[in-house]
């Protein structure tokens, strides 16, 4: 996973766009850190700036928060 600062896409859409990519590619359950601190040290970004993306595709469907699960 790469953000590139330079872009015109915000950071938490490039987060949120690599995430998906995993997601349809099936690398989720291979990475499931994606969501978590190992990415976000990776990425070198923000834990609201991951959370923002979680958001995102929280609400296109593609992810559901549970509380107490893993």
């Amino acid at each position: 996973m790469r953000v590139d600062r330079s872009e015109s896409t915000a950071v938490f859409e490039q987060v949120a766009a690599e995430i998906r990519r995993a997601i349809l590619d099936g690398e989720a359950r291979r990475r499931a850190a994606a969501a978590g601190e190992g990415s976000r040290r990776e990425l070198g970004v923000n834990a609201n700036t991951v959370l923002r993306a979680l958001r995102l595709l929280r609400d296109e469907g593609l992810l559901e928060f549970r509380r107490g699960r893993a």
